[in-house]
């Protein structure tokens, strides 16, 4: 498969991986290759299976985390990595965690944006909240009326949705524009492949910058704050007073100081 992606920074530089969610693409990255780029670091956005025009495959079963996972690890190997940092927003911190816990031996840190462990989120969601703010997952697992949905109105009512959730007005034309683009089922089969295979999730014990927002409608306090149980090496909790769920493309400026900081503390010292 070909993987689009956005590259920053010097060819020799610490590779960092940044993963997107749904329903975006590396764009959303934008700032925080800038600022990788800057420190000196080789910062890569790839366009995730199914948000690539070529990397598309047949059948929902090709969107099981577990070949999510063997994707990252086949573009750091492209690049010429078997070790990286990884930082994952929404489904990329899924896929994110699940590799840290998976493949500590490739993972020099983890940033996980907004997501929480897949165990913590689990326990959450035994109560109602977090059960409430899914309440929107059995939809998107529909056959072909999502896919209705992002194609209404040319786009506009999916639009619609992203910015009420705090998403501008101008990221949410980018991000349905590409997906109407590269068609939305590929994207969607992340989501109806869920329950298809085991959890993932393992204990972490990379070190972790977590990153949340206190009016993130996704995940809740309760499963960010459950998170720490699940890793058992260094973990850092950032929480962002007043943002929204779509922190690399509202909220960078006020992560990436810390980012950095914690990138830096935890070098990738392995030969390419």
């Amino acid at each position: 498969m070909r993987f689009d992606a956005l590259i920053g920074g010097p060819a020799d530089g610490e590779l960092v991986l940044l993963l997107h969610g749904f329903p975006q693409t590396g764009t959303c990255w934008h700032d925080a290759l800038n600022g990788l780029a800057a420190a000196g670091y080789r910062a890569v956005a790839p366009s995730q299976r199914g948000s690539s025009r070529g990397a598309r495959p047949v059948g929902v079963e090709a969107y099981r985390v577990s070949e999510l996972c063997a994707d990252v690890l086949a573009i750091a190997a492209a690049l010429g990595h078997d070790r990286f940092h990884l930082a994952g927003h929404d489904w990329g911190g899924v896929v994110a965690w699940a590799l840290a816990g998976d493949r500590p031996d490739a993972v020099a840190s983890l940033t996980a944006v907004s997501t929480p462990h897949a165990g913590a989120l689990r326990q959450a969601l035994r109560g109602t909240q977090q059960r409430l703010r899914m309440a929107y997952i059995p939809v998107l697992r529909l056959p072909l009326i999502p896919e209705s949905l992002i194609e209404a109105a040319g786009g506009v009512v999916a639009e619609s949705l992203l910015t009420a959730t705090g998403l501008s007005p101008a990221h949410a034309h980018r991000d349905i524009t590409a997906l109407r683009a590269v068609g939305p089922t590929g994207a969607l089969n992340w989501y109806r492949a869920l329950g298809t295979e085991r959890g993932h999730s393992e204990p972490v014990s990379v070190p972790v910058l977590h990153v949340w927002s206190d009016q993130d409608p996704v995940f809740s306090r309760e499963a960010t704050d459950l998170s720490a149980e699940h890793c058992t090496g260094d973990y850092q909790l950032l929480e962002l007073e007043g943002g929204s769920h779509w922190i690399p493309d509202e909220h960078w400026g006020d992560v990436e100081d810390l980012f950095l900081e914690h990138l830096a503390a935890n070098p990738n010292n392995a030969a390419r």
